[in-house]
């Protein structure tokens, strides 16, 4: 999972080398901590925050065949 958003994520950014992705475990929940150059976020979260919404569903489409839950955090 984290591969897979880093890649998504490496893609729409204009500075792919300042994309961060990081994971942390909880039981049947997985929190991904993304993190990206200040402007880049517009590019990540994007227009009502469909370019994020977008991520989330992939991630969580990808996850459900592991019966896990997948949370996307994106920051600076």
């Amino acid at each position: 999972m984290k591969e897979l958003l880093e890649v998504m994520a490496k893609s729409l950014v204009d500075h792919p080398e300042e994309v961060v992705v990081t994971e942390v475990h909880k039981e049947d929940l997985l929190v991904l901590k993304l993190r990206v150059a200040q402007e880049d976020m517009g590019k990540v979260i994007g227009k009502s925050g469909r370019i994020a919404k977008a991520l989330r569903q992939v991630l969580n489409a990808a996850a459900s065949r592991g019966k896990i839950k997948v949370v996307v955090d994106i920051g600076d």
